[in-house]
């Protein structure tokens, strides 16, 4: 089947050739007709299945043209990066037709969406916040809005909006057509979806906390002091050995975590940079340009960037810890093997994390398997980071540069029982086994 065939006008399917894309995916081909017909819309879908096209175009199509100040379409979503996103969307999509896309999302000045707003709109991708705020204060006017998405509800719900999207709802005229989206369901997204659809179709194209099919997950057991050590020998080496990594997405659980992981990394020679909610959203557009353009190889991400960040052909995503919440660990893999690519799914498992992953694989309905933790080289003491890095710029650094450093001749403590010569590279299994203070124990698993 083609765009053509779903009813769609030449001028989209000339912009869906424009960006690489031949056919539609299961979520646009259910998904498009029935937004095309003005029916409400109930969609579950994991990441990176293309659902952000399938109420673009045919939203774009039912507008017809630029028309008034006002917005027609209202799209709501939990964060900057999926806001920007779905904006860039509506542009890239909307080329070769007269409609104006606005966004407007808080961490920036509020002054140039102002003047954007006041010289007309007619798609809005809002976050909740500064929605809010500007509509209180009649600087947006959402009294013409004929179409209401709200997309990523799960994660909404998650990040407790639910009384800004009630808020929200208020300010919408009654008579409109709304679109639901999340990848999860729960009681709590269908008693919502109860409140805002009516008569809605359903569309399901993946059972509920599903994984993209081609993502292939591993685990790697790992003392919690020893993982950045092992993920440093992972970027120069990879996971079996397949040569280094030139790309990865690498969650963690805390903003403090974050940025402590990635000096680590620059420290060890590795590109690195921190996204999370306390930077900038200037900071945060640039670590993720860097990360796109190649520029940097690890990009440290908290929750905040597991929603929103469309990287093409990302090949791994690495869990550096566990989220608490299993429905995470769904949304953070999904970043990798989207739009019908493959990916890799790597997870570090402390001794205290395997309760949270037997958690994982009991929402997914499928296991994690651990597979053989490589040796690699512990460095007692890294380099600080650059200075660069501490100023949020990068170096380009080379191959050679992503392995595990070694010590100078000459430095180190001598190696134990390993008949080593004094110097040589410490690694787990070489000496006395130990305890390392978590229960597994140092060198091959």
């Amino acid at each position: 089947m083609s765009f053509s065939e779903l009813g769609l006008e030449p001028e989209l399917t000339r912009a869906v050739a424009d960006k690489g894309y031949d056919a539609p995916t299961p979520i646009q081909r259910q998904a498009i007709p029935a937004v095309l017909a003005g029916r409400d819309l109930l969609a579950g879908a994991q990441t990176g299945t293309g659902k952000t096209a399938g109420f673009v175009l045919p939203l774009l199509q039912k507008l017809g043209r630029a028309e008034g100040r006002a917005p027609r379409v209202l799209v709501l979503t939990p964060t900057r990066e999926l806001a920007a996103q779905v904006a860039q969307s509506a542009i890239d999509y909307g080329a070769h037709k007269n409609l104006r896309t606005r966004v407007i999302f808080g961490g920036v000045g509020e002054n140039p969406q102002i003047e954007a707003l006041r010289a007309g709109c007619d798609i809005l991708v809002a976050t909740p916040g500064r929605l809010l705020d500007l509509a209180n204060r009649r600087l947006a006017d959402l009294s013409q809005v004929a179409h209401f998405v709200l997309d990523e509800a799960d994660r909404m719900l998650d990040m407790g909006f639910i009384h800004d999207i009630r808020r929200v709802m208020q300010l919408l005229p009654p008579e409109r057509q709304n679109l639901l989206f999340s990848a999860t369901y729960s009681d709590d997204i269908r008693s919502l979806a109860a409140r805002l659809l009516r008569d809605p179709v359903h569309v399901d194209v993946a059972p509920r906390n599903s994984t993209a099919e081609r993502v292939e997950q591993v685990a790697f057991r790992v003392d919690k002091e020893h993982k950045r050590h092992l993920l440093v020998h992972l970027f120069g080496h990879g996971a079996t050995d397949e040569g280094p990594w030139y790309q990865a997405l690498v969650f963690t659980r805390t903003k403090h975590g974050a940025n402590r992981l990635a000096q680590q990394l620059e420290g060890a020679g590795i590109r690195a940079a921190a996204i999370h909610g306390n930077k900038s959203q200037s900071a945060r557009v640039r670590a993720l340009a860097d990360f796109k353009a190649g520029k940097i190889t690890a990009l440290v991400a908290t929750e905040v960037a597991s929603r929103g960040l469309d990287i093409k052909e990302l090949p791994q995503v690495v869990n550096y810890e566990l989220p608490n919440v299993p429905e995470d660990y769904v949304h953070r893999i999904g970043r990798t093997a989207r739009a019908g690519a493959t990916g890799r799914a790597v997870s570090l498992v402390a001794p205290d994390e395997t309760g949270l992953l037997r958690d994982i694989e009991r929402t997914m309905r499928q296991s994690v398997p651990f597979i053989e933790t490589p040796r690699f080289a512990v460095v007692r003491h890294e380099s600080p980071p650059r200075a660069e890095a501490q100023r949020g710029g990068h170096r380009a650094a080379s191959a050679e540069q992503t392995g595990p450093k070694q010590p100078r001749p000459g430095q180190g403590r001598p190696a134990r029982r390993s008949g080593k010569p004094a110097g040589a590279p410490r690694r787990f299994g070489d000496g006395r086994p130990g305890r390392t203070g978590g229960g597994f124990r140092s060198g091959r698993m």
